[in-house]
C-alpha cells in the first residue's frame, strides 16, 4: 500500500510540473483523456493507504460504496463540460481545483468504491458512462462551432471521435460481461484441489 501511494504521489507530482501539464494541456484529447484519467490513477493508488489511516471515515460515509461513486460521478461529469476544460487553461484557481478533485474527490472515492458495489451497479456505472460518452462525442463531432475557445475546432472534433471510440470499447466490455463467464477460464487454485 506503501509503494502504491507514492507510486500515486509521484504521478501526480509529474504530471503537476508546469512543461509536462504545458504539453498535456496543449492537445484538446490529451487534456481530456489522458492527463485527467491519470489524475484519477493518481488518487486510486494513493487511496489505499488513506483507507488504512481514516478507516472510521470510509466505514461512517462511504459503508455500502454508493456515496462515494456518486461523488466520483459528479467530479467526471462536471469536468467534461468544454467551459471548465477553457477555464483549466486560464484561471489558476480551476487548474488548482483540478489537481485537487480528480485525484482526491474521484480517484480515492473509487477505489473506496468499487469494491463494496454490486456487480449490477457497476455495470449501470459503466452503461450511464457509455450513454453519456456517445452523447458528448456525438456534441463535440457535430457542433459547428468551438465549444473551447483554447482549441481549434479539429481538435474538437478528435475528442468527439474520441469520446465515442471509448463508449464503443465500453459497450464491448458490457457484452463480454454478459456473454462470458471468467470462471470457465480461471485454473482452479491449489486450495480447490486439494478439497477436491
Amino acid at each position: 500500500m506503501k509503494n502504491q501511494f507514492i507510486y500515486g504521489f509521484l504521478l501526480l507530482i509529474f504530471l503537476a510540473l508546469p512543461p509536462v501539464a504545458f504539453l498535456m494541456e496543449s492537445i484538446m484529447i490529451v487534456h481530456m483523456h489522458m492527463q485527467m484519467p491519470l489524475l484519477v490513477i493518481a488518487g486510486f493508488l494513493m487511496a489505499g493507504l488513506i483507507q488504512q489511516r481514516f478507516p472510521p471515515f470510509f466505514k461512517r460515509w462511504n459503508q455500502n460504496g454508493v456515496p462515494c461513486i456518486l461523488l466520483f460521478s459528479i467530479i467526471m461529469v462536471y469536468w467534461m463540460i468544454p467551459r471548465l476544460m477553457d477555464e483549466a487553461l486560464t484561471v489558476q484557481s480551476v487548474e488548482l481545483f483540478k489537481y485537487i478533485s480528480l485525484p482526491f474527490l474521484a480517484g480515492v472515492p473509487l477505489r473506496d468504491s468499487w469494491q463494496k458495489i454490486s456487480p449490477t451497479f457497476k455495470n449501470v456505472i459503466i452503461i450511464c458512462f457509455s450513454i453519456l460518452f456517445f452523447a458528448i462525442g456525438w456534441l463535440y463531432i457535430t457542433w459547428p462551432e468551438q465549444l473551447c475557445n483554447n482549441y481549434l475546432l479539429m481538435e474538437q472534433i478528435t475528442l468527439g471521435w474520441g469520446f465515442l471510440t471509448m463508449a464503443v470499447c465500453m459497450v464491448i466490455y458490457l457484452i463480454y460481461n454478459t456473454l462470458v463467464d471468467p470462471s470457465d477460464y480461471e485454473e482452479p487454485s491449489a486450495f480447490s484441489l486439494e478439497e477436491a
